[in-house]
């Protein structure tokens, strides 16, 4: 093989290399993990049911009346009439409320996870079997229906003393495949010719890039940003088409915009998280800890001998006083967050001191990012 001919295949696979970085970039994300398909979503399912077979932890009906309602009235259905005037007293029986996630696209006969919580006094829904139950949609129609044995993970034991141990939570426990669908939500995915993507987090930038990055991989202009939010995507009318279209476009790699800059303070725990894209201008910040200890050390005092006096005891007070050795650091302009980090680890400060740190560069304005507290 001729020179000519291995440079040119060396230049060949350069310029390969760089079309790949280019189509690829390092931080490039899928499709599917940063957009949603408008329509697609799941729809939370209620209902309400008895789970029965609990082994004395059931509810008492003294204080929980409405599951004896409900038993009365699902007996009734039954063909079983229970007298006005009697009150069973039950200890097997737990009222709970069922809740369920029912996905998108999901089809009759299709089973689903159920999850049952009390909502009586129960103190273990263990070895219970929930009885059949319906559960509705925010429209209050019925899209499924519950039964089957009840899962719990946690554990409750008590004592006639009144002594009580519990593992996790036992009042509430999930039923696998626990629901069967009985009616489908009506799908809105071919219903437009045009497909909406909406982006998990608001971004001018990554709408941007998605609706080029789109129109770049199709070679055509489908794909236009409506919002920081939506973009829109011309699609296929053929149903087959349309989810051939789809499967291509989530397999996309785009790369999203960076986040803007932001600084976290979880006020309970103590937590701080700070985004790469914090900046500082040029601040000295001096923090230092004054520690002051008092301890109480008394001394007996005791009289010299034939001097007819007596033992008292003397109070002491020994102070200390101690402050931070490195109080005090400067911050340069454009200073990062590794700078951040380093200068505060440098002088031994605290989670607590990082906040107060922060928050006193955001009064002095020296903080280029936004300061949240939840």
């Amino acid at each position: 093989m001729s020179t000519m001919r291995v440079a040119f295949h060396v230049i060949a696979g350069l310029c390969l290399l760089v079309a790949i970085a280019i189509l690829n970039p390092a931080r490039a994300e899928r499709v599917k993990d940063l957009a949603t398909v408008a329509g697609v979503r799941s729809n939370p399912l209620v209902g309400y049911g008895l789970v029965v077979g609990l082994d004395g932890t059931g509810d008492q009906t003294s204080q929980a009346p409405f599951t004896v309602q409900s038993l009365k009235a699902m007996l009734a259905q039954l063909g079983v009439t229970v007298p006005p005037n009697v009150n069973p007293q039950l200890k097997n029986v737990a009222a709970v409320a069922i809740n369920a996630e029912l996905p998108p696209f999901a089809k009759p006969g299709q089973t689903i996870d159920v999850t049952v919580s009390s909502i009586g006094n129960s103190g273990s829904l263990r070895g219970g079997t929930l009885l059949m139950a319906p559960l509705k949609g925010a429209d209050g129609q019925i899209y499924a229906i519950a039964q089957g044995n009840v899962v719990v993970g946690g554990l409750g034991v008590s004592a006639k003393d009144g002594s009580r141990v519990t593992i996790n939570v036992p009042s509430a426990g999930r039923v696998p495949g626990g629901a069967t669908v009985e009616r489908s939500v009506p799908a809105t995915f071919g219903a437009s010719p045009e497909l909406r993507l909406d982006l998990r987090t608001s971004d001018f930038t990554t709408a941007t890039r998605l609706a080029s990055g789109i129109n770049s991989a199709l070679g055509s202009e489908v794909a236009r940003a409506i919002d920081p939010v939506t973009v829109t995507v011309q699609a296929p009318a053929d149903p087959n088409a349309r989810v051939a279209f789809m499967a291509q476009l989530e397999s996309l790699d785009v790369a999203p915009g960076d986040a803007p800059a932001r600084v976290i303070v979880n006020s309970r725990t103590g937590t701080v998280v700070i985004s790469s894209m914090v900046r500082v201008l040029p601040a000295a910040v001096s923090h230092g800890s004054l520690s002051v200890t008092i301890s109480e050390k008394p001394q007996v005092s005791q009289p010299a001998p034939f001097s007819q006096g007596e033992t008292t005891v003397v109070p002491r007070s020994q102070i200390e006083v101690t402050s931070g050795a490195k109080p005090a650091f400067v911050f340069d302009g454009g200073t990062s967050l590794d700078d951040i980090v380093r200068a505060i680890n440098q002088v031994g400060a605290a989670p607590g001191d990082l906040v107060a740190i922060l928050e006193a560069l955001r009064a002095a304005g020296a903080l280029r990012a936004e300061l949240v507290i939840i």
